[in-house]
């Protein structure tokens, strides 16, 4: 039993949402073949794969539900967390009425594997970052910090030493500047942090390996070759 992380699917398999994402550069023809031929090739059926958003371009549920069966098919279990092009998440419970087996989505609260706790949230740009819009955007930074810091504290209540946090956003700005993320982190037992959402040359700058004691992981699609990536064995 292991733990996977792949984010940026960008699935569209819904005719009326199709979206080729050939155009975003060469590394991305055929992206989905990719993603399913890795996956089988390293995920077996009793491991647990993170999807840390912009899962489906579909902007209604039912458009991604085609992308929800898609990804059913793929070996092992899924945890979804909503990125910033998932329109069609609106509310959770909606969501898991309709999800396929072995499918979970999270959202203000943690999900439980093995010894660890789970905990999972969009993000936001944070403070700092180029066009950080004091008004619009500290109001959604805000919010995700508070659906962030629930899901730990309810981890923590049940007795869990060890956390993983899934985003989508960076957990810092570009400079890898402190945030109200990473002081989160350091305030409870988080041990890892996976996110996606960078793409093209923002990989470069990325915050990846150890840092402060923390395990940093950029899981996006096109930044791993569209292959998942072994979170814990």
């Amino acid at each position: 039993m292991a733990l996977f992380a792949l984010g940026d699917l960008h699935l569209s398999h819904a005719v009326a949402v199709a979206k080729p994402m050939d155009i975003f550069g060469p590394v991305w023809e055929k992206h989905e073949d990719k993603i399913a031929r890795n996956w089988r090739r390293i995920v077996r059926p009793e491991d647990l794969v993170l999807i840390p958003g912009d899962i489906s371009w579909a902007l209604k549920l039912d458009g991604a539900l085609p992308d929800l069966n898609w990804l059913a098919r793929l070996p092992g279990e899924k945890l979804l967390v909503r990125g910033n092009h998932d329109y069609w998440w609106t509310g959770i419970g909606k969501i898991r009425r309709v999800l396929p087996p072995g499918i979970y989505a999270l959202q203000n609260y943690y999900f439980p594997w093995r010894e660890w706790a789970i905990c999972g949230t969009r993000g936001w740009i944070c403070p700092g970052q180029e066009g950080f819009d004091p008004v619009h955007d500290e109001k959604l930074y805000r919010r995700e910090l508070g659906r962030l810091r629930l899901s730990l504290e309810k981890a923590v209540k049940d007795g869990f030493e060890q956390i993983v946090v899934a985003l989508h956003y960076p957990p810092t700005n570009g400079r890898h500047e402190p945030s109200g993320f990473t002081d989160l982190f350091h305030n409870y037992p988080v041990k890892k942090c996976i996110y996606g959402h960078l793409h093209g040359e923002a990989q470069t700058a990325a915050l990846v390996g150890e840092w402060e004691g923390i395990e940093y992981s950029l899981v996006a699609a096109d930044a791993v070759d569209f292959t998942p990536v072994l979170i814990l064995a």
